[in-house]
């Protein structure tokens, strides 16, 4: 018979492991995304009656011009509890979601993206690139797939983090810290990317309807953030890389295989990428130097077709603003060659059922995206949002907090909010129309405040159980410690949390505001009010 074992003794509680779980508490009343925004539109049409009332108005900071036709130089709140207002809101629920510009460009993208993950594609590139990596750099390899992957998040979540727990099982090291050092890089960096992915359209397109409070023709373009994000990847492998090997694997300590599922290694995962695998991504790797070919021959020679027509220019051309249609082709031309190759592919139909794949997995998304384009719609036409981003602005200039500094205030902003509401869009969806305009107006460009934001909404994607994937990462990493909680997987990835938001938001200040750099093609620092 086996000797019974002691009670392991009570996990000692310090301030900071209260504070998470009041956080965590807090967060689990909030109501799911779909009801927030419902809530939140009902919440602005009585604000809007209430403040219509009261005669709520500010002083119009924009030049006359700018200004409406019948303008007094006021911006005054606009009641939605009239007749008028009840008429707007009928007529104008279908306009709303129909016209909300991150809806038509993540569906676009989505199609194409379904084609490479059902081929096959984005799963046989992660294993190549972990797999095949230098054991000394597997650590590296794990954090710089993981960023990549997020082009297509699901591959991360799904496929590289249980993948990278096996692998250091395999090599001896601790599992813990191999998903530790995944998780950060697929959700952590989330916004970091050598490629463009289905988040920078879905964002951008929010922040022109942010944008366009103050500005009506503003636009803002899918690679907005792209300098910025790209040179961010090396920034987070090599933190995250550092933080697994001097902190989270040190205090994991020597693994216990004895805690483990015995069914613990998925020999699927392990498999080494075939022969066939390879040539799949050799042709898909053509494709892609075909698709960029075709890029250069629309975009470099002076008669290319998608440079501005009038002025010739190749930032501020149709190019960019419709970039997400490069996503598109660039996905279904890389997934189809590799499908084609290993056979998973073989006539237009097997096309046609993974894009189908692809769309029939947004339903949520889709539901999400009404609930928000009416709150967006109806933060707009009740001038709330202008005149919220007109008094802080000018709080902001009163105080005098209108320097770069002020960012570090709004990252650390954004990342606390992201605790209580994981979903990078539903944040930004409600925080962009305070925040934008309000920045906007203390002379900051859009696609600047953007980036900032992205910082703090990533770097505590990994310590917040309102993340979507965060119980499914538990539950993989219960396989290898049956008496890991929550705290514990916090408690692990709250390093990373912590390095993340104070060396990026160092490097955005000095990127942005020391060096001069924009953060994207066509992207300003700095916005002028009716410049």
């Amino acid at each position: 018979m086996a000797e019974a074992q002691p009670p392991a003794a009570p996990q000692r509680r310090n301030a900071f492991t209260r504070f998470l779980d009041t956080v965590e508490w807090l967060g689990n009343l909030l109501p799911h995304p779909v009801t927030l925004f419902f809530l939140l539109a009902v919440g602005i049409v009585l604000l809007s009656g209430l403040f219509g009332w009261m005669g709520l108005a500010v002083e119009d900071p924009r030049p006359a011009g700018a200004r409406g036709v019948a303008d007094d130089g006021m911006i005054r709140a606009v009641s939605l509890l009239n007749g008028d207002g009840v008429r707007r809101i009928w007529t104008g629920l279908v306009t709303n979601f129909t016209s909300f510009a991150p809806l038509g460009v993540v569906l676009v993208a989505m199609l194409g993206v379904g084609v490479a993950e059902k081929s096959g594609l984005l799963s046989a590139a992660v294993r190549a690139m972990v797999l095949g990596a230098p054991k000394h750099l597997v650590t590296v390899a794990i954090v710089f797939a993981g960023i990549i992957s997020n082009t297509a998040s699901e591959v991360g979540y799904v496929v590289l983090i249980p993948l990278a727990g096996a692998i250091f099982y395999a090599l001896g090291r601790h599992p813990l810290a191999g998903m530790a050092a995944a998780f950060a890089g697929v959700s952590g960096g989330y916004s970091a990317n050598l490629l463009v992915g289905t988040i920078d359209p879905l964002l951008a397109g929010i922040t022109q309807e942010a944008a366009r409070l103050i500005d009506p023709e503003y636009v803002v373009v899918a690679t907005a953030n792209y300098y910025f994000m790209a040179a961010s990847t090396f920034l987070i492998t090599l933190i995250g890389s550092l933080v697994t090997i001097f902190v989270v694997e040190p205090k994991l300590g020597k693994y216990d295989s004895s805690r483990a599922d015995p069914t613990i290694l998925d020999k699927r995962m392990m498999d080494k990428v075939t022969e066939q695998e390879y040539r799949g991504l050799i042709w898909a790797s053509v494709a892609i130097l075909g698709v960029f070919a075709l890029m250069a021959l629309t975009l470099v020679p002076e008669w290319g077709v998608l440079r501005n027509p009038e002025t010739g220019d190749r930032i501020n051309s149709p190019f960019f603003r419709g970039f997400v249609v490069w996503i598109l082709i660039f996905f279904i031309a890389a997934g189809y060659a590799y499908g084609r190759t290993v056979g998973v592919m073989k006539t237009d139909r097997d096309i046609i059922d993974a894009m189908a794949g692809a769309l029939s997995a947004l339903g949520l998304y889709i539901v999400l995206v009404f609930f928000a384009a009416q709150f967006v719609a109806f933060f707009g036409w009740t001038n709330l949002g202008a005149i919220t981003a007109v008094t802080g602005a000018n709080f902001l200039q009163e105080t005098g907090m209108t320097g770069p500094l002020v960012f570090f205030l709004f990252i650390l902003m954004c990342a606390v909010i992201n605790l209580s509401l994981g979903s990078a869009s539903a944040q930004w969806a409600v925080t962009a129309p305070i925040f934008v305009p309000m920045l906007m107006l203390i002379g900051y460009s859009p696609e600047v405040i953007q980036a900032a934001y992205r910082i703090g909404d990533s770097s505590t994607n990994i310590i917040t159980p309102m993340m979507s994937y965060f119980g499914l990462i538990l539950a993989w990493a219960t396989r290898y410690d049956k008496n890991l909680g929550v705290g514990t997987l916090i408690a692990m990835m709250l390093p990373y949390s912590m390095a993340f938001i104070l060396f990026w938001s160092g490097f955005f200040f000095l990127w942005t505001f020391v060096a001069g750099f924009p953060v994207g093609p066509g992207s300003p620092t700095y916005f002028e009010v009716g410049g």
